[in-house]
């Protein structure tokens, strides 16, 4: 049984969610002891398993990059780090001026902390009774990780106990995460949880011009149960404010900038000019913290299924919150007809219009519209409804959005109006696209959604992250009743 017990390198697909694996002179995770030479650390996307590491006093890390994205080793509280390392690239860490004690370690890339990329290193000195709490420390580090997180599950018979409890804990996680998605679903439908993307209203000035105000600021908003984070809002929502206009209309937005650094917005998709293009240092001076800044633009005559968000110091403010939707008039509709084997109707008339906006990283992480399972909206239907459904990406990394049974037919790309419209049923979605699909719910039951990334969606804990589901009602069953 011991030789089972070693840091996870293999386990389900749709638990093993990338390692911060840490290993001292071949010797794994939990176990990982006080060594004269440099300990070997290897990150990679985007979690960890047993992250804790000893070091005697003057000792060093070696640290190699196992991902397929670039990752540092940065301690926290010091000016210790690695530069940002390719795949497969090694780099030594020198933490001989660390005293004795214990030591977050992250990855300080955008996003990947916040994604799990983090573990202790405890320092010890050199004696017996600082190995053995350098000892205790990892083992303090583990606590927060089931025991069974340490076992080779993939070599384990179904008859063992530590598979049936690595079983038993991944059912409870499962059942637990998808009763509280089914009870905010409920609550979602009182109004009573706090949501993104709502639409604003402009105010229309005397000579027709739509006008719009934006604050940013630093806000506290919930991503799932427990989860509060300082999201970068605007109008204090995530996703902000959802701004809809028609063809050749003027259009006013007055940003008031309450964050601590400056910002702009940059039209991500829409038609203005050069000068209110929204790029600091190129096309605007910097909206400095505490004061306003109007942007001015004509949205020119054509439908625009586009975005904004801030440019300036993107990286995080993007992903911390600073993004939402921006319409232009209505995605048209395909003529009716049969693709694949999707049945477009005449005149199709859309039920619900709906926009899906995909984040991975920053202080919001995985999640749609700003929530993460099990806090994520679902999307109820009745049999027979058509949903126009835009999809947007604010993230790093691409997503493959996957509806179960559901059928999702391809309308539009960026805004534009296919002229052949397709059916699929997963979606890739990059970052900066806009996929608009049009849902007919033909099945009733309640049907996954999600990304098929699936450590973006899944746990040893459970469902997590880009999670939610359409939930089809049968109208009939309903009046029955």
């Amino acid at each position: 049984m011991l030789a089972r017990f070693a840091v996870a390198t293999s386990i389900f697909a749709l638990v093993m969610v990338g390692v911060v694996a840490i290993t001292a002179n071949g010797k794994s995770g939990g176990d990982a002891e006080a060594v004269a030479g440099p300990v070997d650390v290897a990150p990679t996307e985007f979690a960890s398993t047993p992250a804790a590491v000893s070091v005697p006093l003057g000792g060093s890390l070696n640290v190699t990059n196992n991902g397929t994205m670039p990752h540092n080793v940065t301690i926290l509280d010091t000016a210790i780090k690695t530069t940002d390392l390719g795949p497969g690239e090694s780099a030594p860490l020198d933490v001989s001026s660390l005293e004795p004690g214990q030591y977050e370690i992250f990855c300080a890339i955008t996003g990947h902390k916040d994604s799990g990329m983090t573990g202790t290193l405890t320092i010890t000195d050199g004696s017996a009774a600082g190995n053995a709490a350098g000892d205790e420390a990892a083992a303090a580090a583990d606590s927060s990780h089931s025991s069974h997180a340490t076992a080779d599950i993939g070599s384990l018979e179904s008859t063992d106990p530590i598979a049936k409890q690595f079983d038993k804990e991944m059912q409870a996680g499962m059942d637990g995460g998808v009763a509280t998605f089914l009870d905010n679903a409920t609550k979602y439908a009182e109004g009573s949880i706090p949501t993104g993307n709502q639409v604003l209203k402009p105010k229309i000035l005397p000579d027709g011009t739509k006008q719009f105000h934006l604050t940013a600021a630093v806000t506290d908003w919930e991503v799932s149960p427990g989860k509060v984070v300082k999201a970068w809002t605007y109008n204090g929502m995530v996703p902000g404010p959802w701004l809809k206009v028609d063809p050749n209309d003027d259009v006013e937005v007055v940003l008031t900038n309450n964050l601590p650094i400056s910002t702009d917005i940059h039209w991500h998709g829409v038609d203005v000019p050069n000068d209110q293009d929204g790029v600091a240092g190129i096309t605007q001076d910097y909206i400095l913290p505490n004061t306003t800044y109007t942007y001015k633009f004509n949205v020119g005559p054509n439908n625009q299924q586009a975005m904004y968000h801030a440019h300036y110091h993107g990286q995080e403010a993007v992903l911390n919150g600073l993004f939402s939707v921006f319409q232009v008039g209505e995605v048209p509709m395909p003529k009716a007809g049969t693709y694949g084997q999707f049945q477009v109707p005449e005149h199709v008339k859309i039920a619900q219009e709906l926009p899906m906006v995909l984040n991975d990283a920053g202080v919001i992480g995985l999640s749609l519209n700003g929530k993460a399972f099990p806090e994520t909206a679902p999307i109820v239907a009745n049999k027979g409804d058509y949903i126009l459904l835009h999809y947007y990406n604010e993230g790093l990394v691409g997503h493959p959005m996957h509806l179960h049974r559901q059928q999702q037919l391809v309308v539009a790309k960026d805004g534009f109006a296919l002229e052949s419209p397709y059916q699929m049923d997963t979606v890739w979605v990059a970052p900066g696209e806009r996929y608009s699909v049009l849902i007919h719910a033909n099945e009733v039951g309640t049907w996954a959604f999600h990304c098929h990334i699936l450590n973006h969606a899944e746990s040893d804990t459970g469902l997590i992250g880009m999670v939610t589901a359409m939930i089809v009602n049968d109208p009939n069953a309903k009046a029955d009743s």
